[in-house]
């Protein structure tokens, strides 16, 4: 099994803020795996939660080290392969790029989309949310606009935990909320709440109808979600604090749901567990993203039907994606009928 990997740069359309920083543009890595004249692609993403932060340098010294380790490997090893990448302590993002390559690998050489090859119904895929990030009451007003005009848009997710406090949120939201009009709304805090403010502001979110609330407390606190909840209207979700399905069975009694990003998790064998254990643990299930091409989201789409609430709008924030795939329709991303992950890539932008 061949492998090689092309580092490319992806700017974003409008800069997103969240409680931990304003991202512009990010360099992602597009990995890609080749046997019997097929070739399988993933993405490595950049990311960073806490101290868990895995950069760029860190994804391309990774896959230059793992070349020769795993060149003796076929793709239909996968088990194998998943293995020997826990054994070496692999960051998440590499692991995630070498088996949504894998995988796309299978697709083709089965010629069949993943989604159909799992027996899923890809017309039980939900709406996407689209993403407004901290910004000034005027400036998350316009932002929401934008989103009405570029898409037919159902649900919005609003970052909050500004530094400048709950109240800057509170105005912030309030803008959101009457630009939005009827549409549905949930918030996400990325962690930049503490347990006080996360409940004053639970409980002022609820008022306004919003849906639930994410991640409201910061990864290293889940000690304090039992008092939140008990506190909280809402329902929570946790992000930043479920990478696994590990994590899964700590965070049940405390949480409503989790939102599995393939980043984190791995990858799409490991997203696959997650949805499992999460649903046996009567959880909810979201798919989320970094700074993600369309590459990573229509990965994460193929499993989109076992989905409760999707997150996956980073590629269309994008202005120079060098890839396709993910099909916009009624306020919907969908993976469409290509074998493997049915991505392609365009020159002509990269």
């Amino acid at each position: 099994m061949q492998i090689n990997f092309q580092p490319f740069t992806v700017n974003k359309r409008f800069p997103l803020t969240i409680s931990r920083g304003t991202t512009v543009q990010t360099t992602n890595i597009w990995l890609k795996i080749a046997q019997e004249g097929i070739e399988g692609w993933g993405e490595a993403s950049p990311f960073g939660v806490g101290n868990c932060r895995q950069t760029t340098e860190q994804i391309i010294n990774t896959i230059e080290q793992i070349i020769p380790v795993f060149h003796k490997f076929s793709p239909w090893q996968r088990q194998e392969i998943e293995s020997l990448l826990e054994q070496m302590q692999i960051p998440s993002a590499v692991k995630a790029a070498l088996d949504m390559a894998l995988h796309d690998w299978l697709g083709k050489r089965l010629g069949l989309p993943l989604w159909q090859l799992w027996g899923l119904n890809k017309n039980a895929i939900v709406s996407t949310s689209v993403t407004i990030g901290i910004n000034s009451p005027a400036g998350a007003k316009a932002r929401t606009q934008d989103w009405l005009q570029f898409m037919d848009v159902q649900l919005f997710k609003v970052k909050l935990g500004s530094i400048q406090g709950i109240e800057a949120d509170q105005k912030m939201l309030l803008a959101v909320r009457k630009a939005t009009g009827e549409k549905d709304v949930f918030v996400d805090a990325n962690g930049g709440w503490n347990l006080a403010d996360a409940i004053n502001m639970c409980s002022w979110l609820a008022d306004l109808g919003i849906k639930y609330i994410e991640q409201p407390l910061a990864r290293g606190e889940e000690a304090n979600l039992a008092k939140l909840k008990k506190h909280s209207p809402l329902p929570i979700f946790a992000d930043e604090s479920c990478f696994t399905s590990a994590d899964i069975p700590q965070l049940a009694d405390n949480v409503d749901g989790i939102n599995i990003k393939l980043m984190k998790s791995g990858g799409i064998t490991e997203a696959m567990r997650m949805v499992h254990t999460a649903k046996a643990h009567n959880l909810q299930v979201m798919f989320g993203c970094y700074s993600d091409s369309s590459l990573a989201n229509t990965a994460a789409l193929q499993l989109a039907p076992l989905a409760d609430y999707l997150d996956l709008d980073s590629h269309l924030n994008l202005i120079d994606d060098p890839f396709s795939g993910a099909l916009v329709e009624n306020g919907r991303v969908l993976p469409n009928n290509l074998p493997g992950l049915g991505v392609k890539y365009s020159a002509s932008v990269a």
